[in-house]
C-alpha cells in the first residue's frame, strides 16, 4: 500500500483523492494551509454578500473524510525534498510520501506598481483573501478595481452589495475584448454601467498612494495622471501558477509546473494537476495553462486512474467555460476568439432590447460549427459539446437548437428569432446552382 499525498485541497486535489479511494486502498493524505475542508471556491462571493455561510460551501459533510479514509492536514508547506520524498512544514514537522500530487493552485498577479503592498490592496482567490476583504472594506465608501475579467466583475458585484462605490479601470478599449468579440464586449460594457459601476476604459494604473495617515491605501493615480480617491483596491489582472515554492528545486517549471500528457512531471512519482500546471504539449485547441474548474476536475480523475494502474492521457475534450456578469449568464464552447480567423465565418444574434445574445462560429466551405457563445440564455452542455466534436454543420445545429434549450419553464424562447436572423444574414448560402441543403428545406 502506497502513501499518496495531495498538496492542495481544491477541486483538482480532492477529485484525485476521491477517485484514488474509489479504485484503491492506498493511504491518502490531503494537505492545505488554506482551510481544513474542501469548499466551493466560486462561492466566496456569496459568503461576502451574505447569501451563504462558509459551511454551506462545503460539498461534503465533515465526517465524509474519515469515513472514506482520507486524512486531512491543515498546515503550510515550507519546502519539499524531492530526493528524500519528504515534505517539510512551517511548524518544523515533516511527512514522507510515496507518490506526490501537486495541486497548489494560483496566485493573484501583481505587476510591481508603486504602493501595491499597502493595506487595502488585494486580489480574490482564496479563503484568506475573503477574510482580508471583509476587514479591508469595513466602513469604506469608494473602491477601485484594477482590470476586468471574471474576478473583477465578481468583486464589483460584491462591493456594490454593500453600497460601496466602484470604479473599474480597464486597460483595453472595451471590457475583456482580448477574449470576447466586439459585440459581446460592447453589450457587457453597457451592462456594467447599468449596474452603477464607473467603468473607465483605455485606462491604466500608474501608482497607488497611501492615505497620509499610515500604510493604508488612499488613492490611485492613472497613467493619464488622474488621481482617484479610494479606500480599497481590488487587483483583478489575472492569476499565475503558484510555483514559487519550487524555485531552486529539481522540479521543472516555466510559467507553471511542466507536465506531459499523463500529468507527470520530470521527477519520478510526482504529478501536477489544476491551476499550477503548464502542459508541455497541450491537447489540440487548448492552451498550455488553463485555470478552469472543470479542467481541474478532469485532471484529478485522470491522474487517479494512472496512479491506480491504468495509465491515462489527459483529454479535456471541447473547450468550455461559464460565468456570470452580474445577472447575465455566459457560456462558451469551442473556439470563439476575439478576432475571427480567416477560415471562419460567424453568425451573431442579439435581442433588440435585452442583454441576450448567441454567436456561432463555423468553418468556411464545410460550415462545421467550431464554437459558440451564449449570453442571457442557456444551452445544454451535452448538445453543444457533441455538435462541435462531431463537426456538425451550422444548418444541422440550428435545425436542432430546440433540443439544446435549457432555460426554465415559462422563460421566453428565442429560437425562431435566431433562425430568422440567420436566414437574413446568410441567404447567400442558398445561392442558385448549389446542391440542395438543409436551408432550402428549412426556409422553403
Amino acid at each position: 500500500m502506497k502513501h499518496i499525498v495531495m498538496l492542495g485541497n481544491g477541486i483538482s486535489g480532492i477529485t484525485a483523492a476521491r477517485h484514488i479511494r474509489k479504485q484503491s486502498d492506498h493511504r491518502i493524505t490531503v494537505i492545505s494551509g488554506e482551510t481544513e475542508h474542501f469548499f466551493a471556491r466560486t462561492a466566496l462571493m456569496y459568503i461576502y454578500m451574505g447569501h451563504m455561510k462558509y459551511e454551506h460551501t462545503k460539498p461534503y459533510e465533515d465526517f465524509f473524510w474519515k469515513k472514506n479514509r482520507i486524512e486531512l492536514l491543515q498546515t503550510w508547506v515550507e519546502k519539499i525534498d524531492f530526493a528524500e520524498k519528504t515534505i517539510h512544514f512551517d511548524n518544523e514537522s515533516s511527512l514522507q510520501y510515496d507518490t506526490l500530487i501537486l495541486a497548489v493552485g494560483s496566485e493573484t498577479n501583481r505587476f510591481g506598481w508603486p504602493g501595491q503592498d499597502l493595506i487595502g490592496i488585494q486580489g480574490l482567490y482564496n479563503f484568506q483573501d475573503l477574510e482580508s476583504m471583509e476587514a479591508n472594506t469595513a466602513n469604506i465608501q469608494h473602491s477601485v478595481i484594477i482590470g476586468g475579467g471574471l474576478i473583477g466583475i465578481e468583486m464589483a458585484e460584491m462591493l456594490l452589495s454593500r453600497n460601496i462605490r466602484v470604479t473599474m479601470l480597464v486597460r483595453e478599449a472595451s471590457y475583456w475584448d482580448n477574449v470576447l468579440p466586439k459585440e459581446e464586449s460592447a453589450m457587457i460594457n453597457r451592462h456594467i454601467k447599468e449596474h452603477g459601476v464607473d467603468l473607465r476604459l483605455s485606462t491604466e494604473l500608474d501608482e497607488i498612494k497611501a492615505d497620509g495617515t499610515g500604510d493604508r491605501v488612499g488613492s490611485v493615480i492613472t497613467k493619464g495622471k488622474e488621481e482617484i480617491a479610494c479606500q480599497f483596491v481590488g487587483l483583478t489582472v489575472g492569476v499565475h501558477p503558484n510555483i514559487s515554492i519550487f524555485k531552486g528545486s529539481d522540479l521543472k517549471t516555466d510559467r507553471g509546473v511542466l507536465v506531459n500528457e499523463y500529468l507527470e512531471t520530470n521527477l519520478p512519482d510526482v504529478y501536477a494537476i489544476g491551476d499550477c500546471v503548464q502542459h508541455s504539449e497541450p491537447p489540440q485547441d487548448r492552451r498550455s495553462i488553463e485555470q478552469i474548474w472543470y479542467t481541474g476536475r478532469i485532471m484529478g480523475e485522470t491522474v487517479a486512474r494512472t496512479i491506480c494502474g491504468t495509465k491515462t492521457p489527459y483529454t479535456p475534450g471541447v473547450f468550455f467555460n461559464s460565468a456570470k456578469f452580474f445577472d447575465i449568464e455566459y457560456q462558451t464552447y469551442g473556439q470563439v476568439p476575439a478576432q475571427l480567423p480567416n477560415d471562419t465565418e460567424t453568425f451573431y444574434w442579439e435581442h433588440p432590447s435585452k442583454h441576450i445574445s448567441i454567436r456561432f462560429n463555423f468553418t468556411k466551405g464545410s460550415e462545421a460549427v467550431t464554437g459558440m457563445n451564449t449570453f442571457g440564455m442557456r444551452l445544454r452542455h451535452e448538445a453543444c459539446e457533441k455538435w462541435i466534436s462531431s463537426k456538425k454543420s451550422i444548418g444541422y445545429v440550428l435545425s436542432h437548437i430546440y433540443e439544446a434549450h435549457f432555460d426554465p419553464e415559462f422563460f421566453v424562447n428565442h429560437e425562431q428569432a435566431i433562425l430568422d436572423s440567420f436566414h437574413a444574414q446568410f441567404h447567400r448560402l442558398l445561392r442558385p446552382g448549389r446542391k440542395a441543403t438543409f436551408w432550402q428545406k428549412l426556409f422553403a
